[in-house]
């Protein structure tokens, strides 16, 4: 085993599930802290917290090889005053508890991820927004992203290197964004969203769990790191490839009128789907990492195959 011990804070999401499976070959021990209690399954064990008080988990974080924190409730939510609430707290409260009790052990993580999004940059349809050049967005899924990295950065952790990784859109066969969009174009109505002029930045799942190890590897790497695919898709293109490799020669388009009344119907915001995610992962490539789905095409290829 090349690694001793990864700790998953919030890790039976999605993304947790993945990086779990990742690194299930790779670490002798991989412990998600979870407010539920789960099974063991062979070196993969769940250790019961509640994000907001220290308690007996801390122990697991001593010495451990990483500590990647995913906690934060699914935005796919119409952003109501009480959902609105719930998704700072659920970001901000385990990202300081995580952040004192690091700084306050003799042996923390070597490595702390928090996550991040990607959707905190602006809206962008003339250039790509980068670690250096980017330009902060402005609304309420940028505004969580702001407290959420400040909390992140709220205590001094001088044993324990940080990176804030701002995802993309993953996209895999199980859970997440890709399901959702596979069921429209199976329906028919896997057209364009909006002119489909926006971009779309993604990466590939197995892609983003390998630039968690990568960041292991290389230590130079600390503060923001952008994980999308290098080449962005836009949205009437992405929904072409998935309807081409699904085999479905039509799908209807859906206009903002339409989108609108859907995401009413549906529980969701428009945003989510209109807002331009034009993000490149400068940091990643200038360090040497190689994606292994480069373009929509090869992912989506992959994942339905």
């Amino acid at each position: 085993m090349k690694y001793k011990k990864i700790v998953l804070a919030g890790g039976n999401g999605y993304l947790g599930t993945v990086l779990a499976g990742y690194y299930k070959d790779k670490a002798e021990e991989i412990v998600i802290l979870s407010r539920h209690e789960k099974q063991t399954d062979d070196n993969v064990r769940t250790v019961t917290w509640d994000g907001k008080t220290a308690g007996k988990w801390t122990a697991e974080l001593v010495n451990a090889d990483m500590l990647v924190n995913l906690c934060g409730k699914n935005v796919n939510c119409r952003y109501t005053e009480k959902n609105k609430a719930e998704i700072f707290a659920s970001r901000l409260q385990p990202t300081e508890l995580l952040g004192q009790v690091i700084h306050d052990l003799y042996e923390p993580p070597k490595l702390w991820i928090n996550l991040s999004s990607a959707t905190i940059y602006r809206h962008a349809k003339d250039r790509p927004q980068d670690e250096e050049t980017g330009e902060i967005g402005t609304g309420f899924s940028v505004d969580v992203c702001n407290a959420w990295e400040a909390a992140f950065n709220k205590y001094a952790t001088p044993k324990t290197r940080k990176v804030a990784l701002r995802m993309g859109i993953v996209l895999g066969r199980s859970d997440s964004v890709f399901p959702r969009l596979l069921n429209l174009v199976k329906l028919g109505m896997g057209g364009m969203q909006g002119n489909g002029e926006q971009y779309v930045s993604w990466v590939h799942e197995h892609d983003a769990a390998r630039s968690t190890e990568w960041l292991m590897e290389h230590p130079g790497l600390n503060g923001i790191v952008n994980c999308t695919a290098p080449i962005p898709v836009k949205n009437a293109e992405l929904m072409h490839i998935i309807r081409k490799t699904y085999g479905m020669p039509l799908g209807l388009p859906a206009p903002k009128w339409l989108l609108e009344i859907g995401s009413v119907v549906i529980g969701t915001e428009t945003e989510l789907i209109l807002k331009s995610r034009w993000v490149l992962p400068k940091r990643l490539l200038d360090s040497g990492f190689k994606f292994e789905f480069e373009t929509a095409e090869a992912a989506v290829n992959d994942i339905l195959r």
